[in-house]
């Protein structure tokens, strides 16, 4: 056996022996995701045009999304492969969210297809769960007059919270699963949205929790301007007529511009709703409540997929 080269963190070892074991895996994949994640302020602030870099590179897009997406010429429209596939979230209410944050074993649901509705990346393999970063924010950081505080993006399991601490060690640090969920609830508080995401670059799985707000976070605003990179998380916020006093206090905390006033009465835009159940928290007369909607998908509720995937109990 070769001795490990000493210039290469061992995190980045534990990254490539990872890649090695993804089924369908190339080097390209590996070297676009070493990319993304040794550099994530570039390639975001690049990725959401705030990078000075961003007008030398965006005219190469095309090119570079036909490199990194693998698209085949001859392959039928629908099973073609488009940016939102190779890089989305799920979006999470709060208990889910902290679900994800409190899994004390590891876990390998390889395909998640009818949670995670992309033709890539949706898997979730968890090694060392309870090692958690608290990094800050790529998107946050791009932004000229960002929200705060920074420090809101979750990295769990391994190998990409050990990754991103070798690697950004001036913007991330060590967390307890306790210090994850104050992040998550003070997140919440502020009225940010919790997604899981995913992305094909990062061995095809999830990697990490967003907590951000549609003025600073790419993915959402992208999501608005057509390109849909999240899924509903499976709920829908419903409104009780009796209860409502037409305040609207909640209108201004829906990232997703569900919550509407018309003709004088508060509404739910239910195609606009994503399930984020941010609203609920901030209605004082207790109006707003999340239900399933099947139209919306199958949540991701870590402990039943667990369960399914006879991951419990081991």
């Amino acid at each position: 056996m070769k001795p490990p080269l000493p210039f290469i963190k061992s995190s980045t070892r534990e990254f490539i022996d990872e890649a090695r074991k993804t089924p369908g895996y190339s080097f390209l994949d590996l070297l676009h995701g070493y990319i993304y994640a040794r550099w994530p302020y570039f390639y975001i602030g690049v990725g959401i045009g705030t990078h000075p870099a961003a007008k030398w590179i965006t005219p190469l897009g095309g090119l570079i999304n036909k490199l990194l997406i693998h698209q085949k010429p001859d392959e039928p429209a629908a099973d073609q492969v488009g940016f939102a596939d190779t890089y989305h979230g799920k979006v999470v209410p709060l208990e889910s969210a902290k679900r994800l944050v409190l899994i004390n074993e590891e876990i390998k649901i390889p395909d998640l297809e009818q949670v995670i509705p992309y033709k890539r990346a949706r898997s979730i393999v968890m090694k060392n769960p309870d090692r958690i970063v608290a990094m800050d924010c790529p998107c946050r950081m791009a932004r000229e007059n960002p929200c705060l505080p920074m420090d809101v993006c979750l990295v769990v399991g391994d190998p990409f919270a050990s990754f991103i601490i070798d690697h950004q060690p001036k913007h991330a640090r060590w967390i307890t699963r306790d210090e994850a969920i104050n992040i998550l609830q003070a997140e919440d508080e502020r009225g940010h949205v919790h997604h899981a995401f995913f992305k094909d670059a990062m061995l095809e799985r999830f990697y990490a929790i967003c907590n951000c707000c549609e003025c600073c976070c790419g993915a959402m605003n992208a999501h608005q301007h057509g390109t849909p990179m999240l899924a509903s998380s499976g709920y829908v916020c419903i409104l009780d007529d009796i209860l409502c006093n037409g305040c609207s206090t909640c209108n201004e905390f829906c990232q997703f511009g569900a919550l509407e006033v018309v003709d004088g009465v508060n509404h739910v835009n239910y195609e606009k709703c994503m399930g984020c159940g941010v609203c609920i928290g901030k209605c004082e007369q207790g109006a707003l409540a999340l239900q399933r909607d099947e139209a919306k998908g199958i949540p991701l509720e870590i402990q039943a997929l667990m369960t399914e995937a006879g991951n419990v109990g081991k």
